[in-house]
Order: C-alpha cells, then sequence, then structure tokens
C-alpha cells in the first residue's frame, strides 16, 4: 500500500514540559479521505502543524509521500497544502490576487497560475467574486478561499484544519461534495473536524486522539462497529454511532462520588 503520510512514533513536548504528542503512529493511504477526530487540546492541530513544517517535533519521524521531511523538507512541503484553522487570508487582496500570489511562493509564472486559480474559484463557486475583497466575502467564502488557495500548487496531499467552522449547512454540504471531486482525483485529504457526522459521511479511515496519543485508528466501518448499544447506560439524547464510540474513546472516567 502506498502512503500520502507515514507517521513514526511522532513526539512533541513544549518548552514548559507539556506533552502534546505521545508517540502518534498513522499510516494515510494515498488517495484517502481520513479523518482526525479527537477533543480540543488532543493534539490534532499540532500533528498538522508538525506535518506542515510550521511546528518542530521533539521525536519520531515522518515521509511524505515517501519523501523524508528531515532529509527533503523543501520537495516534501511542495506536495502539502494546508487549510488552517484560523481564517489567515489577505483580507485587503482581491479574491484573485490571493490565489495567484500564493503560486508564486511555489515558483510557479503568473502565466499558469492565474488560468489555474481561475478554475479554482470557479470549482469553489467564487468565479463571480474574482475581483472582491477577501474581507467582503461571508465567513464560509473565505473559507472556500482558503480552500482554493491551498490547492493552487497542486499539492498531493491536503489538510484540512475544521474547514467548515462556522459555515452554515448548505455551504459545509457543498463543499463535502468539491472535497468529494478531489479526492475521486488522487489527492489525498486529512480533516480534522468537531463536526463529526461531516467525518462520517466523507472518511474512508479515521484516527481519534486524545491526550497526545492515538487511541483507535481503522477504516470507518471498523471504527464504528466498536460501537455497543447494551453498553449505553445513559438517558436522554443520543448520538451517531460515530459520536458514541468517539465519547467513549474520550470521555473523562467520572470520579466517585
Amino acid at each position: 500500500m502506498e502512503l500520502a503520510l507515514d507517521i513514526q512514533n511522532l513526539q512533541k513536548k513544549y518548552a514548559d514540559g507539556t506533552p502534546a504528542l505521545q508517540g502518534v503512529s498513522l499510516q494515510v493511504p494515498k488517495g484517502d479521505f481520513y479523518a482526525l477526530l479527537g477533543p480540543n487540546g488532543a493534539g490534532k492541530t499540532t500533528l498538522i502543524g508538525i506535518a506542515t513544517g510550521l511546528v518542530n517535533k521533539t521525536g519520531g519521524s515522518f515521509k511524505i509521500d515517501g519523501i523524508d521531511f528531515d532529509a527533503h523538507p523543501e520537495k516534501a512541503r511542495r506536495k502539502v497544502g494546508v487549510v488552517p484553522q484560523n481564517l489567515n487570508v489577505d483580507f485587503f487582496g482581491k479574491v484573485i490576487d490571493i490565489v495567484v500570489n500564493q503560486g508564486g511562493y511555489y515558483g510557479i509564472p503568473r502565466s499558469v497560475a492565474l488560468p489555474r486559480a481561475e478554475a479554482l474559484l470557479t470549482a469553489v463557486g467564487l468565479s463571480d467574486k474574482r475581483t472582491t475583497q477577501a474581507r467582503q466575502l461571508s465567513g464560509g467564502m473565505q473559507r472556500r478561499l482558503m480552500i482554493a488557495r491551498a490547492l493552487i500548487h497542486e499539492p498531493d496531499l491536503l489538510f484540512l484544519d475544521e474547514p467548515t467552522a462556522g459555515v452554515d449547512i448548505e455551504m459545509r454540504r457543498s463543499m463535502w461534495d468539491y472535497l468529494k471531486t478531489l479526492t475521486a482525483r488522487g489527492v489525498t485529504i486529512l480533516l480534522t473536524t468537531h463536526y463529526l457526522e461531516e467525518a462520517e459521511q466523507l472518511a474512508k479511515h479515521v484516527a481519534i486522539i486524545n491526550k497526545g496519543t492515538i487511541v483507535a485508528d481503522g477504516t470507518m466501518d471498523e471504527i464504528l462497529a466498536r460501537y455497543d448499544e447494551a453498553q449505553q447506560q445513559h438517558k436522554g439524547y443520543r448520538g451517531s454511532r460515530l459520536e458514541e464510540v468517539f465519547l467513549q474513546l474520550t470521555r473523562e472516567p467520572e470520579k466517585p462520588s
């Protein structure tokens, strides 16, 4: 099996001694739609930061499309696109310029970047906003813009860190449809999201991380098979099978009264 991302024993400890990742190993097959789920502070964003070269690891190793990141960081980075959790576009820049200028960072000439950007903006539904300043877009449109920007250099692996946070359901579903077209074309996607139904609809494989450790990893069907109705003793609201498995694996144990 060819791997888009191969992480071995990845560790990160911050200067104050706080462990963010504790020996994480993860294998993401090429062309896969992979969900990385976990509560706030579990280590999801730290893992993405390390895999994109924005955060220094403490230990372990990883390869992107077979390229050892430590040995060839620039070559590995070119394989990766990232849509971060926080909006970080030039809010006073025009939509088309934001995408084209991103191509410049990868040495893509404007003559190539411009038509490529036009096609991406059409694909994400922003062609009619091409000359609009980013600050005039809705939050959902700004996130679509970040996806187009991340794809301008045609990466093989796309990291999406909470890409639909704050996006209304109609726009979220249209974004889902577009992301499915990317994986159909062979782009590998690693998604973090708090919308578990989003992961359940999109992902072939899923890993659940808690307190810097992978507590479950497998196909979506394998993870859902962990759901045991007989163990659901609590009354009131019950979520989807994935939500219940997630809570089983990440919920803090109740303290004895």
